[in-house]
């Protein structure tokens, strides 16, 4: 009796300790079920049999001059239905600890849809003043305090950054101020090149994607007010090939840059948000441009060089807070400038190089009861597609091309 009361007492403080942990340890489910109804009055450039509309696609006229893209097209899908898990432990280094995963049913390519693909899986530990984030989340230049609010999925792309990365962030706050510091690289959403999409090109340069953020941020609880105002910048450095066309190494980088700057304030009846953006090689963000070859440096070995092709974008979002009823208009513009530095002819890797602009313009209806959210929107997206060309392969004019989107999306939250 005495030798098993001696176990039991020895036991027992690792029994407690165990049950305190697992009482800090604790998980959440979320997530919805979402349905999209939406009908097109042409054919678009977009993924996921239409899921994700970017623009439309240029007129293609037949020997009666009738335009064989103004096709009209209905389609129903259900692949953003969205699980999340969250996970909360003991502290480490004297910071809360938790770890996110999110997935979806859209499938990692056309062939894969309805297959189940990874979003956000990260582990974060945060300080008082301090965040560091390890794991798979948004792109920097993606701030999910300032986003648009579309019910589309494409949510503001193509003038809108839109990507999810493999990173390490810091984020230290300063009072109202923050800085945000990321390094990061590519999965899903990968850079164009000689061999198509590939995360290759940015691995081979053996540097990392480097993004920094500022920004300032205030609330008020008391009156339900919140304004928040920043600027980011990014590098990126590909290395495109590491071996060229007659078997010669190489390892020639293409560099390039991007800044944006955002703004957001929320008062008690409206949101109002704004984002301008410039920059070169965003191929991976969902935008127009990427990279072209500007010359064969030496034509014996293969040998080239590369420069960005740039582009600037703006978007807004405007929107009312009701909590049933919310009525919100979305409108952005991008251009594309064409490469940074003067061709004189090679490959071409870059999304919509012959088109000059595009141009977006949107209306959305929100309606919640309980769990349940009814989301009608209608979109118009036009594209300008090129009809004289610059002296550098920049687009000077263009005929454009549009498209009305009729969505309705059905929600249930849990």
């Amino acid at each position: 009796m005495k030798k098993y009361l001696l176990i039991i007492l020895i036991l027992f403080p690792i029994l407690v300790s165990s049950q305190e942990k697992e009482k800090k340890f604790e998980l959440k489910l979320h997530g919805f079920v979402k349905s999209d109804l939406f009908l097109d009055t042409r054919e678009n450039i977009m993924v996921r049999e239409g899921h994700f509309l970017l623009y439309p696609i240029n007129e293609d006229l037949d020997p009666d001059g009738k335009d064989i893209n103004a096709n009209m097209q209905l389609n129903m899908l259900s692949i953003q239905t969205r699980l999340k898990l969250l996970a909360t432990g003991p502290d480490v280094w004297n910071a809360k600890t938790s770890a996110y995963i999110e997935g979806e049913f859209f499938g990692t390519t056309n062939a894969d849809i309805n297959g189940f693909r990874l979003r956000h899986a990260f582990i974060k530990l945060q300080w008082p003043k301090t965040m560091l984030l390890a794991g798979q989340f948004w792109h920097p230049m993606f701030n999910t305090q300032c986003y648009p609010g579309t019910v589309s999925f494409n949510t503001g792309a193509p003038f809108q950054p839109f990507a999810r990365n493999p990173q390490i962030r810091a984020k230290q706050n300063f009072g109202k101020f923050n800085l945000v510091f990321t390094a990061f690289w590519q999965r899903d959403f990968r850079s164009n090149g000689p061999a198509g999409a590939s995360y290759k090109y940015l691995a081979n340069s053996a540097v990392p994607m480097l993004n920094l953020r500022f920004e300032y941020q205030s609330k008020n609880e008391s009156k339900g007010t919140e304004f928040l105002i920043g600027a980011s910048v990014n590098f990126k450095s590909l290395v495109p090939m590491t071996e060229t066309d007659s078997s010669y190494k190489t390892n020639t980088r293409i560099n390039s840059m991007a800044f944006s700057a955002y703004t957001k304030y929320k008062g008690k009846h409206v949101t109002f948000k704004l984002m301008g953006f410039y920059g070169g090689d965003t191929y991976d963000l969902t935008m127009l441009g990427g990279y072209v070859v500007t010359d064969v440096v030496d034509p014996l070995k293969g040998f080239v060089s590369y420069t960005p092709s740039c582009v600037a974008s703006t978007w807004f979002d405007l929107h009312t807070n009701g909590k049933k009823f919310q009525y919100g208009i979305f409108g952005g513009y991008t251009r594309n400038l064409g490469p940074k530095d003067m061709v004189k002819g090679g490959s071409v890797y870059v999304r919509g190089f012959d088109i000059g602009h595009v141009w977006r313009a949107s209306g959305r209806f929100i309606y919640n009861v309980n769990n349940f959210r009814l989301a009608p929107e209608i979109e118009y997206t036009a594209a300008g597609y090129a009809t004289e060309w610059g002296d550098n392969f920049n687009v000077t004019k263009s005929s454009e091309v549009g498209n009305f989107r009729f969505l309705v999306g059905f929600y249930y939250f849990f």
